[in-house]
């Protein structure tokens, strides 16, 4: 290995660790609030790529349409019921969730239907977002006081559910779409993409921009006081079960993004967001599943890891990243010597 492979291989681990970047913060996010280990969130990523492909392909219309009709009127349905049954019911952010947004999402696929890449990826952000808080309601919200391994069975069976719809609906051929940027560089000696840096910066963007809706908005505070203490929260007058929709609004936003960044740089299958998902997952331990800044962290390692064992053992390099789990549990084990309730 010399110099420049070595800078060939700090920029791949650079643009794979900012991807696992953001999976590690949606996962964050969402068990702070929730309790909730979401192994779906490489589907958010995959459904976001193949819809945009679909989208550029012109011939068909994003299975994920009928999906968020599907789960919108499911939802409508349960908080119906719910009401009728005296439960207390949002109807305005149920509104917006089972109507307003997937109606604006059919309006934008049926109707408008956007040619420039920009308005394809916006329409598709419309397609995705709605579908996290779509599938707390139905799947996790129900049992918002169920132990963490209950909440994490429910998880692999959704996961599973999620990764053969996708099969369902994109079939098992990979796709690809058109790069955002299509410059080319030479720093170094060393090839650099337009769609790198737009990987890179966007990351950056969401990143501060996730850090300033948690420190300088009302939404995020309330976020922030949920993860601290749900009880207390609660108690102070914030509807944490709308927490927990708009963390999972944010995590299927963030899972978006990701592929729309990803999707030009490799092949996207089906099943690929799994992959991705629990690369972000290694990340989101190293921060113990409640740092913000210790995941970013774990993530550009996880990156830099897969980069330069791809080069020394690439037959092993999957092993190697997941193991990186191992020591870092230890670590986690002998500074922890009490186990905290779960709060009810």
């Amino acid at each position: 290995m010399d110099a420049q492979i070595a800078l060939m291989l700090g920029q791949d681990g650079l643009v794979n660790g900012a991807v696992y970047a953001l999976m590690a913060l949606a996962l964050v996010l969402v068990f702070s609030v929730t309790r909730v280990i979401f192994i779906g969130q490489g589907e958010f990523v995959t459904f976001a790529a193949l819809s945009m492909a679909m989208l550029q392909g012109g011939a068909r219309t994003p299975a994920t349409l009928w999906l968020l009709l599907a789960l919108a009127v499911a939802t409508l349905v349960v908080e119906a019921w719910r009401h009728q049954r005296g439960a207390p019911v949002d109807w305005g952010s149920t509104l917006v969730w089972t109507v307003g947004l997937p109606a604006l999402a059919c309006a934008a696929v049926l109707l408008w239907r956007p040619t420039s890449v920009w308005a394809q990826a916006f329409v598709t952000l419309l397609l995705i977002t709605p579908l996290g808080p779509l599938l707390y309601r139905l799947a996790y919200r129900p049992l918002a006081h169920a132990t963490v391994l209950m909440l994490l069975i429910v998880s692999v069976a959704l996961h599973g559910v999620l990764v053969g719809l996708g099969l369902l609906f994109f079939g098992a051929e990979g796709s690809r779409t058109p790069a955002f940027s299509e410059a080319r560089m030479d720093w170094f000696g060393v090839p650099v993409t337009g769609q790198s840096l737009v990987v890179i910066a966007l990351t950056a963007v969401l990143v501060l921009a996730m850090f300033a809706f948690f420190e300088r908005s009302i939404i995020g505070k309330a976020l922030r006081a949920t993860a601290m203490n749900r009880v207390g929260a609660r108690l102070m007058g914030i509807p944490t079960e709308l927490a927990g929709d708009v963390s999972f609004a944010l995590a299927a936003l963030i899972g978006a993004v990701s592929g729309l960044m990803i999707a030009p740089i490799t092949t996207i299958y089906y099943d690929t967001g799994f992959l991705i998902g629990l690369k972000g997952f290694v990340a989101a331990i190293v921060g113990g599943l409640a740092s913000y800044p210790l995941a970013l962290a774990g993530a550009l390692l996880v990156g830099q890891l897969e980069a330069f064992s791809s080069f020394w053992a690439s037959a092993y390099k999957e092993v190697l990243v997941f193991t990186l789990i191992i020591p870092v549990l230890w670590w986690r084990s002998l500074r922890s010597h009490t186990v905290e309730e779960d709060e009810e």
